[in-house]
């Protein structure tokens, strides 16, 4: 049987495994709430972004416009960028990312791997999957160049055909409580209709009417505009995932540390009641040990 020593040598640990975990929640709060802030101050522009290029590609359609980033080949070699973390201890997190990661890739025969963030370098790396880019180190502040290197990454392999499709897998944050793990196609852009842009990227604008349509005058020409904004839209998107995927990374980890927090204080609450008890029973032998002993004085 453990001595008292040992219970209260396992409170203090626990106390301070208590601490971490609490400070961690509250850095955790604080960091999600800014990278909460960034994910929906950046989705107006990605739903009008979105938007534009349904009308304009739907209006260039007409003068046969041809862009290799809307080249539909069919799909014999696919391309995966996986988002995760850098670090742990944010529950379930990256194992579910990784989940739907390694569901999405074991539907091909041959596909490659673009792994964002330590935790999926390393899950993917202990397994010998062969990786064709790793991106870490992101940090806590996700900036737009950052997303811009990874598109520009897959959209130069996509042109070169080294790449059939491109597809991102990284996790949505709906709210604190939930996050998502998401795939979306980034290659070939598939523009959608102008009046169902909004609707597809589940916005306010969903219940406008429809507009009608706009004949454009593209200067120089409609060539030169979708150059432009076919790669601003495919390096956006992947900038949303990494905000996204910050997003709920840091509001996973609050509620774990908040989890681990009230798991800690019940097993200091346990250990106390055990402790207790133990130095009740010795309390209680040592008084039948002097109530023995006066009574064979007697």
């Amino acid at each position: 049987m453990p001595a008292l020593r040992d219970f209260r040598r396992r409170i203090k640990s626990v106390k301070s495994t208590q601490k971490i975990c609490k400070a961690m929640k509250a850095v955790a709060t604080a960091k999600m709430a800014r990278a909460q802030a960034t994910v929906i101050a950046a989705r107006p522009y990605g739903r009008q972004l979105h938007e534009v290029l349904g009308r304009v590609a739907s209006a260039a359609a007409g003068a046969d416009v041809q862009n290799p980033l809307l080249a539909v080949r069919e799909p014999k070699k696919v391309c995966y960028v996986v988002v995760t973390a850098d670090r742990g201890l944010c529950g379930g997190f990256n194992s579910n990312l990784l989940r739907t990661a390694v569901r999405e890739l074991n539907k091909w025969d041959e596909f490659k791997l673009v792994a964002v963030g330590r935790k999926c370098r390393n899950f993917f790396r202990f397994r010998e999957w062969e990786r064709d880019a790793e991106f870490i180190g992101l940090g806590e502040d996700i900036r737009f160049e950052q997303g811009q290197e990874i598109a520009r990454f897959v959209i130069n392999k996509y042109i070169a055909g080294e790449y059939d499709a491109v597809y991102m897998v990284y996790s949505k944050f709906v709210n604190i409580l939930v996050q998502q793990p998401t795939v979306v196609k980034l290659l070939p852009v598939e523009p959608p209709a102008g009046e169902t842009a909004a609707k597809a990227e589940g916005g306010e604008e969903a219940a406008a009417p429809k507009k009608s349509r706009v004949d454009y005058i593209f200067e120089p020409s409609a060539a030169d505009v979708l150059d432009c904004l076919l790669p601003r839209y495919v390096e956006n998107s992947v900038y949303r995932g990494l905000i996204e995927s910050k997003a709920s990374e840091q509001s996973a980890r609050m509620m774990a540390m908040d989890a681990a927090t009230k798991n800690a204080g019940e097993m200091i609450d346990r250990l106390t009641l055990q402790m207790n008890r133990l130095r009740q029973e010795g309390i209680t032998k040592e008084l039948l040990d002097i109530v023995g002993g006066a009574a064979a004085l007697e």
